[in-house]
């Protein structure tokens, strides 16, 4: 399983659970390992990456694309979020790595009915206690319990033997990894890492947002990190004076607004004083215009 194969192959594509469910049973019939990548589309070299690390790993990767309404807010940008379903599978098939495609409609993922509304939801959901209303849940305290629910949706859809996460959402890979724990879910999670522009700039969908002008300083959020960072790499540890270091870089370049930096322990997520020998998740968020980007860099620690 350690030889990636290079020939272009389109992935067969499935748009609902029972179909599917076929295919996953011949696969346990053929005693075939099964790497899961959950995505919302709008795939980019980021996604690409995580497909060709699953298929090292696993006999057959299997990708959602699926734009999940309980992850966001009312006034986010759910109706905004780019769908490109074809461009997506080309690019798939063009890796050779994806065999599997699940497309699912709103419906099927929730039958109870969504509404974007918290308060006015029905059905079952799932809560990351302690770990999903700090850092990224102190700006969006909706947005993982969206995510946990529709990971553990696609974990029993899947039945996956392995997930890949990306390390730009660094938290979330936390939560996941916690609920893969608490809920003593038989799949192994491992977190990929960031993929990059060759200024730096960490790769999302959402980048397709920014104009020309505002890519040319969308940067300033990672060159903010790598200040902080080097001045942990130089022997500083007080998380303060570290957010202080990244936040001066940030706040320097007028045209952004500025959301957070936050240092975090690894593992429980709590704001660190001093970081200690766990390491740390150095993070932020900013708003170039009207997209929101966030980053992260680890210090001395993995996901």
């Amino acid at each position: 399983m350690s030889d990636i194969p290079v020939t272009v192959t389109k992935p067969q594509v499935f748009y609902n659970f029972a179909d599917y469910r076929k295919w996953r049973h011949q696969m346990v019939l053929e005693g075939k390992k099964v790497g899961f990548v959950p995505t919302m589309g709008a795939l980019h070299s980021g996604h690409l990456s995580l497909v060709k690390l699953a298929k090292s790993k696993n006999d057959m990767v299997v990708m959602s694309i699926f734009v999940n309404p309980a992850q966001f807010a009312p006034t986010e940008d759910l109706d905004q979020y780019p769908r490109t379903l074809e461009d997506d599978i080309k690019l798939l098939g063009e890796t050779g790595c994806c065999d599997v495609v699940l497309v699912p409609s709103v419906q099927e993922m929730y039958p109870s009915g969504i509404t974007l509304n918290v308060s006015e939801q029905k059905g079952t959901f799932v809560e990351v206690l302690g770990k999903s209303l700090q850092m990224e849940g102190s700006i969006r305290p909706h947005f993982f319990r969206g995510v946990a629910t529709v990971v553990l949706k696609f974990f029993n859809i899947i039945q996956p033997d392995m997930a890949f996460f990306g390390q730009k959402d660094a938290q979330q890979c936390v939560v996941i990894r916690t609920m893969i724990t608490d809920l003593c879910l038989p799949i192994e999670m491992i977190a990929g890492p960031i993929v990059r522009e060759e200024d730096g700039l960490a790769l999302s969908s959402r980048n397709r947002y920014l104009t020309q002008e505002e890519r040319s300083y969308a940067v300033i959020l990672y060159k903010g990190l790598l200040a902080a960072k080097d001045a942990y790499s130089s022997g500083i540890k007080d998380a303060k004076k570290l957010i202080e270091i990244a936040q001066d870089v940030i706040k320097s370049e007028p045209r952004v607004s500025f959301d957070y930096i936050s240092i975090a322990h690894p593992y429980q997520l709590h704001e660190l004083d001093t970081v200690n020998e766990d390491g740390a998740i150095l993070s932020g968020a900013i708003r170039v215009g009207e997209t929101r980007l966030i980053d992260n860099i680890l210090l001395d620690c993995q996901l």
